[in-house]
């Protein structure tokens, strides 16, 4: 397994019913490469500015995540300050800071062009098919976006869809992006434009997976409680495109099983705060959540 992602290394403050922190890690490439680094290793590749310190890094260490690619840029890293409300479901933006990730041109050191699986984050579409592109052999590609990419970029990230196997978006960015209502309909569109394999994230309602034909739904697995949905589809992503990469397996079968522990990261994730859970997790948890996962989904019993 070689996986490697180009995405946000952020700090984050965070306010929902059920408590605020200020300024702890986040981003989109730390929460994928965290979740993903329970299945065999990950290179990131990100840009963090001075204020990120060495307890910052022993975050990626403590998972044995490769950060030799992790730019060290002069100014402040890139900060993010929202609110959840009422069912949690939808982030409020209250303030976004770039800093020095305004100004990102990702850098593929030598020894990660060889990577087979790459995970392009929620970036530029430019610079995810600059990314893409030196990286020609990898096995398995796919891509992240959201409504800001698919409004003023649109051309540009339909360029890069069709270097791509798959994308993963949510349900609102695929109506957009295909202009359809239906979901089917938006998802038909979306492989027109080239990855085979789409994933839809909705939120509480579970998962789609669309792939040569083939549709699958997975709900999103139950919790009691939950503290904070910051990063949970980036720890889906990290999830699926860990195992994948992990069996190397691209079978319809084995990449339903690859959305299931995605959704079984994500629901960790929102225990608590930030990367917290995510943290503290055991291969053993991560088994036991699985199977009840699927013995929730079981038709026979």
């Amino acid at each position: 397994m070689s996986l490697l992602v180009v995405g946000s290394v952020a700090f984050d403050s965070i306010r929902t019913p059920h408590g605020e922190v200020d300024g702890i890690l986040g981003g989109s490439a730390t929460f994928f490469s965290v979740a993903a680094s329970w299945f065999g290793p990950v290179k990131v590749i990100a840009v963090v500015g001075d204020d990120f310190g060495e307890e910052h890094l022993e975050t990626f260490r403590l998972r044995s995540i490769e950060t030799s690619g992790l730019e060290h840029a002069p100014g402040k890293t890139f900060r993010w300050h929202g609110e959840y409300l009422g069912d949690m479901n939808e982030a409020r933006t209250l303030a976004v800071h770039l800093n020095v990730f305004e100004k990102f041109s990702p850098k593929i050191p030598a020894s990660h062009v060889s990577s087979e699986f790459l995970f392009l984050g929620n970036i530029d579409p430019r610079l995810q098919l600059h990314v893409r592109r030196q990286l020609p052999g990898a096995r398995l590609v796919a891509l992240d976006s959201m409504n800001y990419w698919i409004e003023g970029s649109l051309n540009e990230l339909k360029e890069t869809l069709t270097a791509v196997d798959a994308l993963v978006i949510n349900e609102g960015e695929a109506r957009m992006l295909s202009g359809r209502q239906n979901l089917r309909q938006a998802a038909a569109e979306i492989q027109k434009m080239g990855p085979r394999i789409l994933v839809i994230k909705r939120g509480e309602y579970g998962v789609a997976l669309f792939n040569n034909g083939s549709i699958f739904s997975a709900p999103a697995f139950m919790l009691e409680h939950f503290k904070d949905p910051t990063g949970a589809g980036d720890t889906f992503a990290g999830g699926f495109m860990g195992y994948l990469a992990k069996s190397g397996d691209f079978s319809e079968a084995n990449l339903r099983r690859a959305v299931a522990y995605g959704s079984v990261m994500a629901s960790f994730a929102v225990e608590e705060f930030g990367l917290k859970r995510l943290l503290e997790l055991t291969p053993q948890a991560i088994e036991a959540r699985m199977s009840e996962f699927m013995r929730l989904t079981q038709l026979d019993v």
